[in-house]
């Protein structure tokens, strides 16, 4: 079996630098950390950091295997960086530590101007349309580059900010946050409103209607609802005659109306017939007031006595 090539050797076999740090470095995207941090990963298992740290030098100025490795990490360098970035930082000759120092410096420069702003941005962060993961990643993102132009941001302090650029329908949450005791960590407070995402995006119970039919004993239809309507105005007599005691006071006042003005006015209507029409066993017609002498004085509607014992006129 053969012996695994050294190190120095497995170098040159990879052929495609983006498959080990999959984005550009870009000047305006501030991902120069996790960049950073992917090739030193990387050079560190193929051990030839030290050409970027200055503990690997050449033997002499003839040193062609030193030459070689070096010019393989300088294409590992400009082949991640951004169109702009490489223009910023190419120059003909030179060292890959030397490209690795000018971009150091490009993305290290005025640090306290940079701080500034960094924390501008986590303070008036907002969540927008992110989701609540998405939103405290973001933060977090922001207090690492803090860190790195030496500005840190205690994880307290970070949970401070986390409510600024919330939307109200997480104000319940956010009281519980402000007042937990002792003060959550940026993982418990994530999780806290990761769970309230979540309910508040359960579509809310709807009450269910019942069908009226559904009410009624199965088999047997329901008998079709008629609304009483007190104002539907009876048929009168065409030819109303006075009885004993003269016109209803209805008629009397239909009678009155005709001959003091012949125009159309609102006619009395006779509402007790028409709310008990099924229950009368007379004519609704009749407009006929009738005396009854009997033993109690009142008037009735049906002629004769109402003694019904004794024939005898009244």
């Amino acid at each position: 079996m053969a012996a695994a090539p050294p190190p120095l050797e497995r170098a040159f076999g990879i052929t495609n630098i983006k498959t080990r740090v999959p984005f550009l470095l870009d000047a305006d995207e501030a991902d120069y950390d996790a960049w950073r941090e992917l090739f030193l990963t990387h050079w560190q298992s193929f051990d030839v950091s030290g050409h970027l740290d200055g503990t690997l030098l050449p033997a002499n100025d003839d040193d062609a295997a030193w030459k070689k490795r070096d010019g393989l990490v300088k294409l590992w360098i400009y082949g991640t960086l951004a169109k702009d970035l490489f223009k910023s930082t190419v120059k003909t000759g030179g060292t890959s530590r030397e490209v690795w120092l000018r971009l150091e410096n490009f993305f290290h420069d005025n640090k306290e101007a940079r701080a500034v702003q960094l924390d501008h941005k986590l303070r008036t962060q907002e969540i927008g349309d992110l989701s609540i993961h998405a939103y405290c990643q973001e933060l977090k993102s922001i207090a690492d580059l803090m860190a790195n132009v030496d500005a840190p941001v205690s994880e307290r302090t970070l949970v401070t900010y986390l409510p600024n650029g919330l939307n109200e329908k997480y104000d319940n949450i956010i009281n519980v946050i402000k007042h937990r005791q002792p003060f959550p960590t940026l993982e418990q407070a994530r999780s806290m409103l990761i769970l309230e995402e979540e309910r508040l995006g359960k579509p809310k119970k709807v009450p269910s209607h019942k069908d009226e039919s559904s009410s009624s004993p199965k088999g047997y239809p329901m008998w079709p609802q008629q609304q009483f309507n007190p104002w539907k105005q009876m048929p009168l007599s065409p030819h109303p005659q006075p009885g004993l005691l003269g016109s209803r006071p209805q008629q009397q006042m239909l009678v009155q109306g005709t001959h003091n003005n012949n125009s159309n006015q609102p006619q009395p209507t006779m509402d007790f017939a028409s709310a008990f029409n099924t229950m009368t066993l007379i004519d609704p017609t009749d407009s006929q007031w009738y005396m009854d002498s009997g033993a109690t004085a009142h008037l009735s509607n049906t002629a004769g006595s109402s003694n019904t014992e004794d024939s005898s006129p009244q």
